[in-house]
């Protein structure tokens, strides 16, 4: 198959603080971003969540007209020790447009959060390539649903379980 098309860089390093049940994000740089803007630039800013929860997110602020920004800012979540390895770390990179809905470049997911923070002593960098957003929409909310075909009838059955951290939709 074709490679997927190159969306850069990120660059971040994560450190856990077990005496406050912190895990601490630095969101350093990125370099190589795919320009979005006519002008052959992007306005990139992060979006930083902690998975499988997306009410708290952070955002870093926009850096205008650059594909090489350097962030260099730091976000905590509180995160029981015991619930890291079950946490993914998710870096949504969008590029900022004043007038339409900003466009996603990609996105980083970082598992083994331990793993990253404790590697070659606090606060190492990590370089990982942005994959790039599956046209990612806003997101809605999460729907659970189970799947059951039966061959001999030619049949699938669709069970919805739970739908959860619906947006808001009506005033």
């Amino acid at each position: 198959g074709t490679p997927p098309p190159n969306c850069g860089q990120l660059c971040v390093s994560l450190r856990y603080s077990y005496g406050s049940q912190q895990l601490i994000v630095r969101v350093l740089r990125a370099r190589d971003l795919p320009p979005k803007d006519p002008n052959g630039s992007s306005d990139p800013y992060v979006k930083i969540y902690l998975l499988p929860e997306r009410k708290r997110k952070f955002q870093t602020k926009v850096h205008r007209k650059t594909l090489n920004p350097v962030f260099d800012e730091t976000f905590t979540f509180g995160v029981p020790f015991a619930e890291l390895p079950s946490r993914r770390l998710q870096l949504s990179l969008y590029d900022f447009d004043r007038f339409s809905r900003h466009d996603l470049i990609g996105v980083v997911t970082l598992e083994n959060l331990l793993e990253l923070a404790e590697r070659g002593g606090p606060e190492t960098p990590v370089w990982r390539d942005i994959m790039e957003g599956s046209g990612e929409k806003p997101d809605l909310g999460e729907v659970n649903f189970s799947l059951c075909y039966l061959p001999t009838a030619g049949r699938l059955t669709v069970t919805v379980i739970r739908a959860t951290n619906l947006r808001a939709m009506d005033l």
